[in-house]
């Protein structure tokens, strides 16, 4: 496609900040709709995966979040008695392949910072209604916005806009959900690894080293509190009752959490199960949580997301109109995804429930079953997001693969030196 789009992006998320970028370099006219007047990163951190770092290396971004992420290479959950359940090594798959764990705010100020060119961001219009066939948008103080050859809706997990554009299959709340909050590193001891914590399936804490911000240098961590939906929406002065039970649980973790206020210190995170048959429809397509909200057992959102962008934006530089790009979006998209959301569903009730057997199960099956070859090879592919359906592979780009090897060996030399007398 060689001509120049009119593009409307609804939501300046990680994954509409990708497309924005990504169409904007291809010579794309892209206007951003946000509905909050002052835009910013929403929750604490977050694991990039391999195909996620592939996105940012595209754009031009991997040597900066590298800078500000921190290395993961290891994904460990125990039971409060001891018993391991999960013990993932990325090394094991690929000894070039790792996580990084990296905050919100940093991902949000370096995609934000790099879309410049033609930069059109309208913040504080709530788009409420979607003429897919006429390329119209109408906001919630009924000022219209027309003339798109293009509408992406990536409003989020919970889309005001996707039944505008096809009817869900499946769209709904889980029925748990989790607080979360920045604390500081210091000397926490496994500044390489995401652990993770489990009472049956009633409680998870999880702790994720994610590193630091362009306007905060101290060096951060992600921490994770599994809870009940109704649970999130409680008041009240439960601060003492609530650390005793995390101190039960982690005691390493309360102790990091010793000065976070509790609970105006937490934020609340709810998730939903969204499916869709049909991704888009005349002019619009959604993209991102929009399009396949999933629980975050696999922490793949973020990732998802921004390859959802990639793709989107190669569809339109091979497609000769916007219908048949759309069509190869959803095509290559829904290939890969499929998986994420079937073991999403299915590990979400093992990891965040009220149930008895199935932990139970879980604690004593997960971990031997994990070091199967077999099995081990299948997990560790989802995890690193390189699983394409049930039995494909996504090809990782070769000079990429290069590269993450690179700052490997770069990472391994400048701990060597902060660690070196003299």
């Amino acid at each position: 496609m060689t001509k120049q789009l009119r593009v409307a992006v609804i939501g300046y998320g990680s994954g509409g900040q990708a497309t924005a970028l990504l169409l904007s370099r291809d010579g794309h006219r892209v206007e951003v709709f946000e509905r909050v007047p002052q835009p910013g990163p929403v929750g604490a951190g977050f694991l990039l995966q391999p195909v996620g770092l592939r996105v940012l290396w595209e754009l031009g971004l991997l040597d900066a979040v590298l800078a500000h992420g921190r290395r993961i290479g290891r994904l460990f959950g125990e039971t409060v008695a001891g018993r391991a359940v999960m013990d993932m090594r990325y090394a094991e798959l690929d000894a070039r392949l790792f996580g990084l764990g990296l905050q919100r705010g940093a991902l949000f100020q370096l995609l934000d910072a790099a879309w410049q060119s033609g930069r059109c961001l309208r913040a504080g219009s709530a788009i409420v209604e979607i003429d897919v066939e006429a390329g119209r948008l109408v906001d919630g103080e009924g000022r219209v916005h027309d003339g798109f050859d293009l509408m992406v809706v990536a409003d989020g997990s919970a889309s005001s806009l996707r039944g505008q554009i096809a009817p869900p299959l499946l769209d709904r709340p889980y029925p748990w959900g989790a607080q979360w909050c920045l604390v500081e590193q210091a000397q926490w001891p496994w500044v390489d690894e995401l652990r993770q914590r489990y009472v049956a399936a009633r409680r998870m804490a999880g702790v994720l080293p994610v590193g630091t911000r362009p306007d905060d240098p101290a060096p951060k961590m992600s921490f994770f509190w599994s809870l009940p939906s109704a649970a999130l929406d409680a008041s009240g002065d439960a601060e003492e009752p609530w650390r005793a039970e995390l101190a039960a649980v982690w005691p390493e973790a309360a102790e990091r959490l010793a000065t976070t206020p509790v609970p105006q210190g937490l934020a609340a995170a709810r998730y939903r199960d969204a499916v869709h048959r049909q991704w888009h429809r005349g002019r619009a397509v959604l993209l991102g949580d929009a399009a396949h909200a999933m629980s975050p057992q696999l922490g793949q959102g973020v990732n998802m997301a921004l390859l959802d962008a990639l793709a989107l934006r190669d569809s339109l530089r091979l497609a000769g109109s916007v219908s048949e790009a759309l069509g190869c979006y959803q095509a290559e998209r829904r290939t890969h995804l499929g998986v994420y959301h079937f073991w999403s569903r299915w590990l979400t009730p093992l990891f965040q429930s009220g149930q008895r057997l199935s932990p139970t199960l879980r604690d004593a099956l997960f971990h031997p079953l994990s070091r199967m070859p077999g099995g081990r090879g299948q997990m560790l592919r989802v995890l690193t997001g390189t699983r394409r359906g049930w039995w494909g592979t996504v090809a990782l780009p070769p000079a990429f693969l290069a590269r993450l090897e690179s700052s490997a060996g770069a990472a391994v030399g400048r701990s060597s030196e902060a660690t070196t007398p003299g």
